[in-house]
């Protein structure tokens, strides 16, 4: 007997509305979690503003980042003007705006509000560049054993992604599919934390349908297959 139990739960966003989620468990669905999470959506986002946003916890920003992807893609991709032409032009008028808002304030004799200094710290650098050397490694650590033929199943996965981002791309163009990632990375979320219970549910099922098919295209043809044996000896 399947049993149901509705969570709803009422949050405060940062513009002082209030949003309410409610969240639907049905039975069989704690036996799966999408992408392996253990806690809540909202803490797999970080649990600060970024996932307010993405879970749409701060309705005005959520529709203000899709309304500015949408303009943005506007005018990349239906003028007809260059990348380089737009962000050289938005750039210009803020430029000018500010420098003719500072000779203003000194004409009338007012007090321009202070501006922060925008510095990088070294900590922020010193951890991007050692979080990027990390997925550098890794991606060259994978075409190390695609190229010495050590790992048929990785080489299979890297050939199929590349196809499909290859079909992908003869449909859309970059900006595009930027604009569709952007889109979809603030919708799908917020779906998802609504109808997580019933998407775990479909999810496992489909899981486990899939690992019985490829458990046995494992045992009958990648098993099959002749392996790079060959190992290094010592001068």
């Amino acid at each position: 007997m399947e049993v149901s139990h509705e969570l709803c739960s009422i949050e405060e966003d940062g513009d002082g509305e209030k949003a309410m989620t409610s969240t639907s468990y049905p039975a069989g669905a704690s036996d799966f979690r999408l992408f392996d999470r253990q806690g809540s959506v909202h803490d797999c986002f970080g649990g600060g503003q970024a996932a307010d946003v993405l879970l749409w916890r701060r309705r005005r920003v959520s529709i203000g980042a899709i309304v500015a992807a949408t303009v943005s893609w506007l005018l990349l991709e239906r003028s007809g003007l260059s990348c380089l032409t737009v962000c050289s032009d938005i750039l210009l008028i803020l430029v000018v705006l500010q420098f003719l808002r500072a000779n203003y304030a000194v004409f009338r004799n007012r007090q321009l509000q202070a501006i922060p200094e925008l510095v990088v710290s070294e900590e922020l650098v010193n951890n991007a560049a050692a979080s990027f050397r990390v997925k550098i490694n890794n991606v060259l650590l994978m075409a190390h054993d695609i190229t010495i033929g050590k790992d048929f199943k990785l080489f299979f996965k890297v050939v199929v992604c590349l196809w499909l981002m290859s079909v992908i791309g003869s449909f859309f163009s970059l900006f595009t599919l930027a604009y569709i990632g952007s889109v979809m990375s603030i919708t799908i979320p917020a779906l998802y934390s609504k109808y997580e219970g019933t998407v775990d549910k479909y999810c496992g099922k489909i899981h486990r349908q899939f690992s019985r098919h490829y458990k046995v295209v494992d045992e009958s043809v990648f098993n099959r297959l002749p392996r790079n044996t060959s190992k290094d000896k010592d001068p």
